[in-house]
C-alpha cells in the first residue's frame, strides 16, 4: 500500500500542478453590456492582445450581465471571486463613498479633460482607495452622456419637476431631486423596460448606453452631450490586485501593454460616441434638444448646493478630493 502511494505521488503532484496552471492561466471578465458596446470592445482588445502575446493567459469575457448583476460586480472583484470587470465606479459608492465623485455633475468638461483627470493626483487618491479593496485599474475611461425624455425634452432643471427620473449614481440623484424630480434607481440596462412600462419619464446615462440599449425606441426627445456635457462617468476596466500580482512577469507585461492599447481606443471612441448617438436618435425620429451654456450653469449651481455639498459632508476627505478634482484644468 505504501509502495503504491509512493508510486502515485508524482502523478498526483503533476495533476495538482496542471490544475493550478490551468486555473492561473484563465481570467474571468464581467460586464453588463452587449458585444456591440464600446466597453465590450475595450475588454475584447485586452483579451485579444493578451492572447496574441502567447503568455499562457486567457481572458474569458462574460457580457450582458451574464455572470453578475451590473451593480454587484465590485464585491466579488475585491474578494477574488471575479478577476476583471468593466465597471462604472460610482456603482461601488456604497462601499467607498469617495467613488461617487466619479459621477459628479459638471465636474468634467470634455473628453480630453477627463483623460487628464485619469492621470492626475485626484485619480491616484481614488486608486489608493481601490487598493484597500484589493482592486486596481487596468484601463482608464470616461464616457459622456445626456438626457432622454419619454414625453418632453430635458435641458434645464425646471424640465424635470415632477418626473420619475433615473440617474446613475448618488450625486446626480441628489441634484435631480433638488430640481424637483422623483428618483428611480436602476442600472442603465433596465432603462428600456422601465420606459416601456411607464415606470420612468426621463433618464440620463452615457451616449453608448443610450445606443446599445436602444433607448431611442422609447423616447420622444434626446439631449446629447455636445459642446456642453453635464454628465461624465468614469467606467474603467478593473482587476483584482492580488490576481494581477500572482501572474508571471510576462503575463503582467502583456496585460499592461494590452491595457495601453485599449485605453487609447477608449478615449478615441468615447469622443465619437456622442455624435454617433445623435445620428442614431435622429434616424429613429427622436427630437434632438441642445443644452445651452446657460442651462449648464443652472445645473452646476444646483449641483453645488446639493451634490457637491452632500459629498463633502458625507465623506471625511471629501473636500480635499473635490478640490483635487476641481484643480485639474
Amino acid at each position: 500500500m505504501l509502495k503504491s502511494l509512493r508510486m502515485a505521488a508524482p502523478a498526483i503532484a503533476a495533476l495538482l500542478l496542471s490544475t493550478s496552471l490551468t486555473h492561473g492561466a484563465e481570467l474571468r471578465l464581467s460586464h453588463q453590456w452587449s458585444n456591440k458596446d464600446v466597453r465590450h470592445k475595450v475588454a475584447q482588445i485586452v483579451a485579444d492582445e493578451v492572447a496574441a502575446a502567447d503568455v499562457d493567459l486567457e481572458i474569458k469575457i462574460f457580457g450582458s450581465k451574464s455572470l453578475f448583476k451590473p451593480r454587484e460586480q465590485y464585491k466579488p472583484l475585491s474578494r477574488g471571486q471575479l478577476d476583471m470587470s468593466v465597471f462604472p465606479l460610482s456603482y461601488a459608492g456604497g462601499q467607498q463613498p469617495a467613488f461617487n465623485l466619479t459621477l459628479m455633475p459638471g465636474l468634467v468638461k470634455n473628453h480630453d479633460h477627463a483623460a487628464r483627470l485619469s492621470k492626475s493626483p485626484f485619480m491616484q487618491a481614488l486608486q489608493g482607495k481601490m487598493a484597500e479593496d484589493d482592486v486596481m485599474v487596468l484601463v482608464h475611461g470616461y464616457l459622456a452622456g445626456g438626457f432622454v425624455g419619454k414625453d418632453k425634452c430635458i435641458t434645464k432643471p425646471a424640465d424635470v419637476v415632477g418626473l420619475q427620473t433615473r440617474a446613475a449614481g448618488k450625486s446626480f440623484e441628489q441634484m435631480l431631486a433638488g430640481a424637483g424630480a422623483s428618483i428611480a434607481s436602476m442600472a442603465s440596462s433596465e432603462i428600456y423596460s422601465a420606459m416601456q412600462t411607464g415606470v420612468l419619464d426621463a433618464a440620463n446615462t452615457s451616449s453608448a448606453s443610450f445606443m446599445s440599449y436602444r433607448i431611442f425606441e422609447q423616447v420622444k426627445c434626446y439631449t446629447p452631450a455636445s459642446d456642453v456635457a453635464l454628465w461624465f462617468l468614469y467606467q474603467p476596466l478593473l482587476m483584482n490586485k492580488s490576481k494581477f500580482e500572482s501572474l508571471s512577469n510576462a503575463q503582467q507585461t502583456a496585460l499592461l501593454e494590452a491595457a495601453s492599447k485599449a485605453e487609447a481606443f477608449y478615449l478615441s471612441e468615447a469622443k465619437k460616441q456622442d455624435a454617433k448617438s445623435v445620428e442614431v436618435f435622429e434616424a429613429a425620429g427622436v427630437e434632438i434638444a441642445q443644452m445651452t451654456p446657460a442651462d449648464f450653469e443652472e445645473w452646476r449651481a444646483l449641483a453645488q448646493k446639493t451634490s457637491y455639498q452632500k459629498f463633502v459632508s458625507d465623506v471625511p476627505d471629501g473636500q480635499a478630493l473635490l478640490d483635487m478634482a476641481l484643480s485639474v484644468d
